[in-house]
């Protein structure tokens, strides 16, 4: 086989660089570890910036999510019955879209199959050749075969364990991590969200935060230990430890249900360098981790997709190679900004094992500050409704 650009990794930030860059006359071929079916079953989060909103509009894959998302202008911060509101419109001109990404890659998958896109699932033993030369390819097993594509560029969109982010040598890379010692546990029920906006609470059990899906769709969130299981957390215990950490206000309307989905994520602060070696990109969860509380986990990969898609475009059809020379540096510049608004947010709404009442009551005077600063409160807005590409 023979394509422009291999993709490896079939989830949103695969799908839409093969998309734009198929609109663009670039050919393309996405390589899948997963059955599609399970990619479209994976629960992730629902906020998506303005900047990707855009994005996926101009992949011409955003029809459904601007019918049925749920524009947000304004989130709520709290510590205890303290409630603080953030008003996007207001301080910045912009919303968010509450969207999930399940839907998103659902919306891209039916786009590529509509264009006639090559995506390959259930494929195993990817390598990655050559990719410091002129001419690569990528070798995998398929339908009981071993196969090789080459290819002008790859791009590495396989997340944090695959192939991509390991093939460049370890001479060469530069890695920065910092692992948090808790983790989220969420559970998604088909109940009325506690509020109309997502709630972000800090308290003495720990933070929580109540998000949505649709009006009849909730996802919410508590802090627990790394050494939790789910099976340690009954929809029972769950919920009374959600309402523990609500304001009160919220609590006592609180409508809950069976839970139809439970998992707990690990947080972790993630950033691999240099995202270009050779021919061979590297973007999204590839290249970085960010904790899920600043909401920049897809919209990372999305901008990384906006700095990669038009540098691929101009390289392959105009022989122009400035865009893939800078596409390390200028995405990373944007990366390390939105780890510092993660890691910000991260300290500032959770509890630590061990922290002394100085640090609650710094977590407090953050939270009274942003209720009386306005230029506080843009700054968190500017940072939450993404960053300029």
């Amino acid at each position: 086989m023979k394509t422009d650009v291999v993709i490896i990794g079939g989830g949103p930030s695969g799908l839409l660089l093969s998309q734009l860059l198929n609109r663009a006359g670039v050919e393309t071929v996405v390589l899948e570890r997963s059955p599609r079916e399970r990619v479209l079953s994976r629960i992730r989060a629902g906020v998506l910036e303005a900047g990707t909103v855009e994005m996926l509009q101009k992949a011409g894959a955003g029809e459904r999510m601007l019918r049925e998302g749920h524009p947000h202008e304004g989130c709520i911060f709290s510590d205890g019955d303290l409630m603080v509101r953030i008003d996007f419109g207001a301080l910045t001109g912009k919303t968010v879209m509450v969207y999930g990404q399940t839907e998103v890659t659902a919306d891209l998958y039916a786009a590529q199959d509509a264009m006639g896109a090559t995506i390959l699932h259930e494929v195993a033993e990817v390598a990655i050749r050559d990719a410091d030369s002129d001419a690569p390819f990528v070798e995998f097993t398929h339908d009981g075969a071993r196969k090789r594509i080459d290819c002008a560029y790859v791009a590495g969109c396989d997340g944090f364990h695959g192939v991509s982010r390991r093939t460049i040598p370890e001479s060469v890379r530069r890695e920065y991590e910092r692992v948090y010692p808790f983790g989220w546990l969420g559970l998604l029920s088909r109940t009325p969200p506690a509020h109309d906006e997502l709630i972000y609470a800090n308290s003495a059990n720990g933070f929580a935060l109540a998000s949505m899906r649709n009006p009849m769709l909730s996802r919410y969130y508590v802090q627990v230990p790394l050494s939790d299981r789910v099976e340690d957390w009954s929809d029972d215990r769950f919920w009374e430890r959600l309402k523990s950490c609500l304001p009160g206000e919220v609590a006592e309307t609180l409508v809950t249900g069976p839970s139809i989905e439970k998992s707990i994520a690990p947080l972790r602060s993630f950033v691999s360098e240099p995202l270009r070696w050779g021919r061979l990109f590297l973007v999204g969860d590839a290249a970085h981790i960010v904790p899920p509380t600043g909401a920049k986990g897809l919209n990372l990969a999305v901008s990384d997709v906006f700095y990669l898609h038009q540098a691929l475009i101009d390289a392959v059809r105009h022989g122009e190679t400035a865009g893939i020379d800078s596409y390390s540096e200028r995405a990373l510049r944007r990366i390390w900004k939105a780890m510092r608004f993660s890691w910000s947010m991260t300290m500032m709404v959770h509890r630590f094992d061990g922290e002394d009442s100085f640090a609650a009551e710094m977590r407090r005077a953050t939270l009274l500050h942003l209720s009386q600063s306005e230029t506080a409160r843009r700054d968190l807005a500017e940072n939450y409704i993404g960053l300029p590409f």
